[in-house]
């Protein structure tokens, strides 16, 4: 590296204790801050994304960790920034062999960070109702209960003959917005 590169900052994966990843991240920033490396330790995150729930009847957005126990940290690796990440309270050290930070490729970044809500991934939210396309109930009607993105499935409440209601798990592709 020739003298006037600066190196650059990249993302590490930093573990946690289950529950205190906002915790370490307030922690980490308030110790970047007070022992002036904002340019060594530069960005915290706790990766989080939006899931579509009913609560008393209404549609509500949360925000769900994406993967409980660890925190992102942008930051250019030195032994001093090193040693105030990896000693900060609530971090039982970084992901990597041996403990060994190793950076995060800027797929795996964006792929972590991405909160896109529900609705955009499946265009379809808790809630709706929707026709099925095929399979046994096809042309029924329901109500979405719950989507799983992760496997391709969602919970849907079918209204059946004399009001009756009936709740059956079908693939995302096999319903429709009405």
């Amino acid at each position: 590296m020739s003298e006037n590169q600066s190196p650059q900052a990249l993302w590490y994966v930093v573990h946690t204790y289950s529950g205190y990843e906002n915790k370490v991240k307030d922690n980490l920033e308030k110790a970047a801050e007070n022992q002036h490396m904002q340019h060594l330790i530069q960005e915290v995150q706790v990766p989080v994304e939006e899931i579509a729930e009913i609560r008393n009847g209404k549609k509500k957005i949360t925000q769900h960790k994406t993967f409980p126990g660890y925190v992102l940290v942008k930051m250019i690796i030195t032994s001093d920034s090193w040693y105030v990440v990896r000693n900060t309270r609530g971090v039982t050290g970084f992901v990597g062999p041996d403990s060994k930070p190793v950076a995060l490729s800027p797929d795996e970044v964006e792929h972590m960070l991405s909160s896109r809500p529900q609705a955009e991934k499946t265009k379809m939210v808790v809630g709706e109702e929707v026709r099925i396309k095929s399979g046994p109930l096809e042309n029924f009607t329901g109500t979405v209960e719950s989507i799983d993105i992760e496997h391709g499935k969602m919970q849907v409440k079918v209204k059946m003959f004399l009001g009756r209601e009936l709740q059956v798990e079908i693939e995302l592709s096999q319903a429709e917005k009405l």
